[in-house]
């Protein structure tokens, strides 16, 4: 099911520096089937998400994305901006995620007033997110005020305390592993960074902090397939993803 997404900005994070990778450049940068692992999601945001919606008259899609990415980049990608000219635009890294966030949160409401009502948040290093998971999670973010994507946990999980002993296993049927897009009504998600900053909370990601609230957060079913490229064989995973969905790369200046 296609969702209307025109009262939703995206903020695309975008600002790392890679320290996992073991490579000369963030992973946001490093080509994933042809184009940078960013351009996947750039190219859903501004060009597949804007003709699903248009080709079910559920309006235009995003009325705008915001990309989060170290000053130092942006003029790379000012060619970009401008070929999506109002429906692009920069913001910049925080010191932590949080601040991130708050900056790319910040910059939608400035770019997109009232039209925005919810801000859905992604990890640019999650290339393979799908039109069905973006639709679902914003669906359940309209019916509860904030929701995640993520799925059941596989893995046994088994907790330390010195890293090297094993203190005791985490039952694995209440964990989920939690993805992104993380929607969250934009009002809500203003005073909990507030609330966040004024007690110096520590949050780890978008959704604590409405957590931190004490509101309740949806958990939205995803695809096990939304990974994080994290290290070099998820390259390997992630392109072998694309290979099965036969997925020709896009240039975003074409």
């Amino acid at each position: 099911v296609i969702e209307d997404l025109s009262s939703v900005g995206f903020v695309l994070l975008a600002g790392g520096t890679g320290s996992r990778m073991k490579a000369n450049m963030p992973k946001q940068f490093m080509e994933l089937n042809g184009i940078p692992v960013l351009h996947h999601s750039l190219d859903l945001f501004l060009n597949q998400l804007p003709s699903v919606c248009k080709a079910n008259n559920l309006g235009n899609g995003p009325p705008i994305v915001v990309l989060v990415m170290d000053p130092m980049y942006q003029p790379e990608y000012q060619p970009i901006v401008d070929k999506y000219e109002g429906r692009l635009a920069f913001a910049n890294p925080g010191v932590e995620r949080q601040g991130s966030v708050e900056n790319g949160v910040t910059k939608v409401a400035e770019l997109a007033g009232g039209d925005c009502t919810y801000v859905a948040i992604h990890d640019s290093a999650r290339p393979l997110v799908t039109i069905e998971e973006i639709c679902n999670v914003v669906k359940d973010a309209k019916e509860y005020g904030a929701a995640v994507l993520g799925v059941p946990c596989k893995a046994t999980i088994k907790e330390s305390e010195d890293g090297s002993m094993v203190l005791r296993t985490i039952p694995r049927a209440r964990l989920w592993e939690v993805h992104t897009p993380q929607v969250i009504e934009i009002e809500k998600l203003q005073r909990g960074f507030e609330k966040v900053e004024k007690e110096g909370l520590e949050v780890t990601d978008d959704v604590s902090i409405v957590e931190a609230m004490g509101e309740s957060v949806k958990l939205t079913l995803g695809e096990y397939t939304n990974l994080k490229i994290t290290t070099p064989e998820d390259m390997d995973v992630a392109m072998a993803i694309l290979e099965d969905r036969k997925k020709e790369p896009v240039d975003l200046l074409a």
